[in-house]
């Protein structure tokens, strides 16, 4: 794929690369690029996660690509009228009907938009030199595609407050020990760990992992009373065909015979 993004495919999982030297920016070609790449994750059956990770080792993005916004060819009144393709801004922040989960491989600092791309991840896994900062109030602008809608929901309110104020720069080790990311690992060991996340994920029945996401994402910020109401509501498409596959009974039978189910998307 074209546009700085690289796409490989291992089995049922799904690489994606923003191979943008030098920091890895957006523009609305690659947003375009990624938009398609998550719609093949989405549309393609055989494929059951995604990961989505930076090139180099220093910046996994700094987000939007400011020289583009300079230049115009990027709307700054109103950006998302602009067409960024399937999934919004980077192709993965509004991207709501993706119900098969993406682990974020964070490669090197984590800026701006590229914060935000993270933020709408699924699983979040640093290398131990990761940084996390979001610059944009004083270039007049503020974090619109996800940190406004989700960091104050990650972080302790105040510590959110403090990264949108006044820029703080947020360790790979503060988040982890805030919750905001699974795990911390050397740089070496990034993207075999989250291979090995993946793998783990797409050995699961493909019907209950996307049920898992159409209803946690669905139900977010509920009150537990209404979400029972709304998950029982028949809303839930991927929820509903989940209960009467054949992997679900499936998995039960492995279970009480004590073997490896074998799970065939039915």
């Amino acid at each position: 794929m074209s546009d700085g993004v690289r796409v490989e495919r291992d089995g049922p999982v799904l690489e994606v690369t923003i191979d943008r030297p030098p920091v890895n920016a957006i523009d609305i070609p690659t947003s375009k690029a990624l938009g398609q790449a998550f719609a093949m994750l989405r549309d393609d059956p055989e494929l059951r996660v995604g990961i989505i990770t930076g090139g180099g080792d220093k910046v996994f993005s700094a987000g939007w690509d400011l020289k583009a916004l300079d230049k115009g060819e990027m709307a700054l009144d109103r950006w998302w009228d602009d067409d960024y393709g399937e999934g919004g801004f980077a192709g993965l922040t509004e991207f709501w009907g993706l119900n098969k989960p993406v682990i974020a491989a964070l490669n090197g600092k984590t800026i701006g938009g590229g914060f935000e791309i993270a933020l709408s991840c699924d699983l979040l896994l640093a290398a131990d030199h990761v940084q996390f900062r979001l610059p944009e109030l004083p270039l007049g602008l503020v974090p619109d595609a996800g940190a406004l809608q989700r960091l104050p929901r990650r972080l302790p309110r105040n510590i959110a407050m403090e990264m949108l104020y006044l820029g703080r720069w947020l360790s790979a080790q503060e988040a982890a020990a805030f919750g905001l990311v699974n795990a911390v690992v050397p740089a070496a060991e990034l993207m075999p760990h989250a291979r090995k996340w993946a793998a783990q994920i797409a050995g699961s029945a493909p019907k209950a992992v996307e049920a898992l996401k159409e209803v946690t994402n669905g139900i977010e910020g509920m009150a537990p009373r209404r979400a029972y109401e709304v998950m029982r509501s028949g809303s839930f498409p991927a929820y509903e065909r989940m209960l009467g596959s054949e992997d679900a009974r499936e998995g039960v039978s492995a279970f009480v015979d004590k073997r490896e189910a074998r799970f065939r998307d039915r």
